[in-house]
């Protein structure tokens, strides 16, 4: 037995920016799960503290975010601390470019969490029908993905308009960070951490394909790595 409270997931985004269709999906389930969970603003967020007492962290739709150096805090903590940690769309991004700012030091990646105008020479458009529309994906076998899903190919939804070049994400792609899906172009479009409890972001958007009690199964793998996160730190039931 353990003394402990719900566990707590922090949701690292600007809730309700760019008219996301994820956030009220979001909104809807969170209301039915055994956990604890705090919209938390970017720009709420100038250093780690804030993420004090959190289980897990899941970066969410909605970039270009209000304070995207807030956003880089919320990923480092969670990469650093082994805390479980999802990004989708956006949150995909975050992960990728502060790992290859804090983690490989490249270049191209320096204050581009303080300066947008940095960030440019890395963007490129994405096709259109990745506006609410599935695309094949193939998966990295023997990767953490491919365990959840029971397969390496896939179809999910994307809802996004610009990406990062692939040079870019490629280069990236060094030690713990291992890229673990491609679209059909064989676009980067997923990623994990080896060696972490569980660090995965998507550009793809898991949390468009659920609902309330029937989420998709990278959020359940991820919602039972906080649950476990929580259950550690747990404190022994008193001897009575």
């Amino acid at each position: 037995m353990s003394v402990s409270a719900q566990p707590r997931l922090a949701l690292v985004g600007d809730r309700g920016n760019h008219d996301e269709p994820s956030h009220p999906k979001i909104d809807a389930m969170r209301e039915q799960w055994d956990l604890t969970t705090e919209w938390i603003p970017t720009t709420e967020i100038h250093d780690a503290s804030r993420l004090d007492g959190f289980d897990g962290v899941w970066v969410v739709p909605g970039a270009p975010y209000f304070n995207q150096k807030g956003v880089h805090i919320a990923v480092r903590r969670a990469r650093e601390n082994q805390l479980p940690f999802l990004g989708t769309c956006g949150g995909f991004f975050s992960a990728l470019i502060e790992h290859a700012q804090n983690v490989l030091h490249l270049p191209e990646a320096a204050g581009v969490d303080e300066d947008p105008e940095k960030l440019m020479p890395l963007v490129t458009p994405l096709k259109c029908f990745f506006r609410g529309e599935k695309a094949p994906l193939k998966v990295k076998e023997n990767s953490r993905l491919a365990a959840i899903y029971g397969t390496t190919e896939v179809e999910e939804i994307f809802h996004c308009d610009y990406g990062l070049t692939d040079t870019f994400m490629n280069a990236a792609n060094q030690g713990s960070l291992q890229l673990s899906a491609w679209d059909s172009d064989g676009a980067p479009r997923a990623l994990e951490i080896t060696g972490h409890p569980f660090f995965m972001g998507s550009l793809f958007q898991p949390e468009l394909s659920s609902a309330p009690g029937a989420e998709h199964r990278i959020l359940k793998a991820f919602l039972a790595a906080v649950r476990t996160k929580a259950n550690a730190g747990a404190l022994p039931a008193p001897t009575l």
